[in-house]
């Protein structure tokens, strides 16, 4: 026997891992579940005030088994493991994220399934809780008020200085963003923070030569 086939047999048998009983398997399996469904409802109840995707969420909890799966057959062989390294590196995931927040959890249950399929289950749970405890906290953080969209329309081009001094009775901060002129006709986009948006739209539509006023709420950006 050539030194190469020695040192290749003693490479290859000193990454062999253990062998994996059912039993284990289906411990790793289960516990990696609880975390997988875990994780599903956390996503559930913090999305409850905002556009909630069902199929995303399932396939958070589908993304914790199956990551386990992967790092559980990962141990067999190191010829297996490299074999799916490559497989894996030319997939390519288009799907766009809508929210910062969505990358966190998936994130979160790849780290469930690598972590559960070594069998470290106690720094899985320390995990949960700490993510858990902090999301809900920083969600509960009190923010700055979302600016408003205050749109006017009306037929008198001087119309902006009597829009101009409704709005700064009812908001500290306003800024006008754009202003159309055309012949007979005025349209003026304010961005502002108002408390009674009903009586500020009242009193603009009262005025003479205002034709058209609408208040918006968005969810962007916070100027603070």
């Amino acid at each position: 026997m050539s030194f190469k086939d020695v040192f290749k047999n003693s490479f290859m048998n000193s990454v062999n891992m253990a062998d994996l009983s059912v039993s284990q398997i289906v411990t790793i399996f289960g516990v990696t579940l609880l975390f997988a469904l875990y994780i599903f409802f956390i996503y559930r109840i913090l999305t409850r005030k905002n556009f909630y995707n069902k199929s995303y969420n399932t396939a958070l909890a589908a993304v914790a088994l199956i990551t386990a799966a992967v790092i559980i057959t990962i141990q067999s062989s190191i010829v297996v493991s490299l074999g799916m390294v490559g497989a894996l590196s030319i997939v390519r995931f288009r799907t766009a994220v809508k929210d910062p927040l969505d990358l966190v959890f998936m994130f979160w249950a790849l780290a469930i399934g690598i972590i559960c399929g070594v069998g470290l289950f106690d720094i899985a749970g320390i995990l949960s809780i700490v993510v858990t405890v902090m999301i809900f906290l920083l969600d509960r953080l009190p923010v700055a008020q979302s600016p408003m969209i205050l749109m006017i329309q009306g037929i008198h081009c001087d119309m902006e200085d009597a829009a101009a001094a409704v709005v700064s009775r009812y908001a500290k901060y306003y800024n006008i963003k754009s202003r159309n002129i055309t012949p007979g006709r005025t349209s003026i986009v304010i961005e502002l923070r108002v408390k009674d948006g009903g009586g500020l739209v009242q009193e603009l539509s009262s005025l003479d030569g205002i034709e058209y006023v609408s208040i918006i709420d968005h969810d962007g950006e916070v100027t603070f």
